[in-house]
């Protein structure tokens, strides 16, 4: 029977694009502690901005930014054949496994130590592994929950936004309503999750945290824009796999349901 289920296309559909869903996520969360200058990497100038009175912004972005676009992407090309509800079946299963993990990070991290283990790795710069290994597993969980909360809040928007928008332009205009759906959930994940954990929980300003959250979005802003044809060749390289009547029947199924 596994192989009858396995064979079906849309089946098999359905667990690849949640299979990178949940991955990316997963991912982005794991890496997300460290914090890179986007001036830096492109060899650029400090931009060294004063905004609402906090000068000296600039464009530090976590890591997880760099693969946050599959995320949302892969949101609107599940949206688009399995409706909202796949989207809410994904992002709930995703939470889920994430709260999973970082519970057993937990774990890992308060077993004890081998003595040898601990300072193995001096010549390489690192005097103590149980410190780092703590620091960059263990970092994560100061901001799992405000992580999480944008992550639904984000993904949920992002699906209910899409499907309005394909209601009133129907198959036409991928680029309007995944280009729309994304920058309305990215604003909401980016300022939940910056609120909930820099102003709630290690009490940075809100002049300081509003800056940040208006430097995170416009970067995100950009990439969701410069995504836009990969929406396209997803798109398309599913409705050759699928079939256009196979494609278009669930299509119809997704918006209807």
């Amino acid at each position: 029977m596994i192989h009858s289920i396995i064979k079906e296309k849309s089946t098999r559909l359905f667990l690849i694009l949640g299979g990178f869903f949940i991955a990316n996520t997963l991912i982005a969360e794991v890496i997300g502690v460290k914090l890179f200058s986007l001036e830096k990497t492109l060899h650029m100038m400090p931009a060294n901005m004063t905004i609402l009175g906090e000068s000296g912004i600039g464009f530090t972005l976590t890591v997880g930014v760099i693969i946050w676009p599959v995320v949302f992407i892969m949101t609107d090309i599940i949206n688009e054949y399995y409706g909202v509800k796949g989207v809410r079946f994904l992002s709930l299963l995703t939470v889920a496994i994430i709260a999973f993990a970082f519970l057993v990070f937990y774990i890992a991290i308060h077993l004890a130590p081998d003595d040898f283990w601990i300072g193995s790795q001096k010549n390489n710069g690192v005097p103590n592994m149980q410190a780092a290994y703590t620091q960059i597993l263990g970092q994560g969980m100061n901001i799992i929950f405000a992580s999480l909360t944008a992550f639904l809040i984000g993904q949920l928007a992002d699906a209910t936004i899409f499907k309005k928008i394909k209601k009133m332009t129907g198959e036409k205009n991928i680029w309007m309503r995944a280009t729309l759906s994304t920058v309305v959930s990215q604003l909401i994940d980016t300022v939940c999750v910056s609120y909930i954990y820099l102003y709630f929980s290690l009490g940075f300003s809100f002049p300081r945290v509003t800056a940040i959250v208006i430097i995170g979005y416009l970067y995100k802003f950009m990439i969701s824009i410069v995504c836009t044809p990969l929406i396209y060749l997803v798109h398309n390289g599913i409705e050759q796999y699928l079939g256009k009547e196979k494609a278009s029947a669930m299509k119809h199924s997704a918006l209807g349901e």
